[in-house]
C-alpha cells in the first residue's frame, strides 16, 4: 500500500490557489470574443469574415483595411513529356535521329499573385502560385469583392 503525504492546508501542489474548505473549482478559462462569422472569401491563406480577416500571423479588422495586388509572372522553357518518351523509344530504331525530340522546348508560365493586407501598423502579405491567367483574374476579383466589404 502507498502513503501519500500529508500536506498542510494551503500548501498541496495540486490544489494550489484553492481555499481548500471551497472544494474543487473549475479552472480558469479566458473568455473567447464573439465568434466574427463564416469566412466569406478565402484567399490563398487569407480567410475575411465579414469583420474579421484570418491570417496565419493573427487576426486583422477587415473594417478599414487596404489591400493591394501584385502579380509576378516568368516563363520556363521544358522538353515536354512527350518528347522525352519518343527520344528514348526512338534510341532504339533510328538513334540518330530520336535525339532531334529533345531539341522541342515547351514555354510554360508560372508565377506568384502576392495579396497585401494592411491596417494600421498590422501588415500581411499572401503569396499564391498560379500558373493561368484566369486564376490571376480570379484572385483580382476577389480582392476587389474584399474591398469593397472592407469600404462598408
Amino acid at each position: 500500500m502507498t502513503s501519500t503525504p500529508d500536506f498542510p492546508p494551503g500548501q498541496d501542489p495540486w490544489n494550489a490557489g484553492q481555499d481548500p474548505s471551497s472544494g474543487p473549482t473549475a479552472p480558469l478559462v479566458p473568455a473567447s470574443p464573439a465568434a466574427p462569422g463564416p469566412v466569406v472569401v478565402q484567399i490563398g491563406d487569407l480567410a475575411v469574415t465579414s469583420t474579421v480577416v484570418h491570417t496565419p500571423a493573427g487576426d486583422i479588422p477587415l473594417a478599414g483595411s487596404t489591400w493591394q495586388v501584385n502579380d509576378y509572372w516568368h516563363h520556363e522553357q521544358k522538353i515536354p513529356t512527350w518528347a522525352i518518351v519518343a527520344a528514348i523509344v526512338g534510341f532504339c530504331v533510328l538513334t540518330v535521329f530520336s535525339l532531334l525530340f529533345l531539341l522541342v522546348k515547351q514555354t510554360v508560365p508560372r508565377g506568384t499573385v502576392q495579396v497585401t493586407v494592411t491596417n494600421g501598423p498590422r501588415q500581411y502579405v499572401s503569396r499564391i502560385p498560379v500558373t493561368h491567367q484566369d486564376q490571376v483574374s480570379f484572385v483580382h476579383q476577389q480582392v476587389n469583392y474584399v474591398r469593397s466589404l472592407a469600404a462598408l
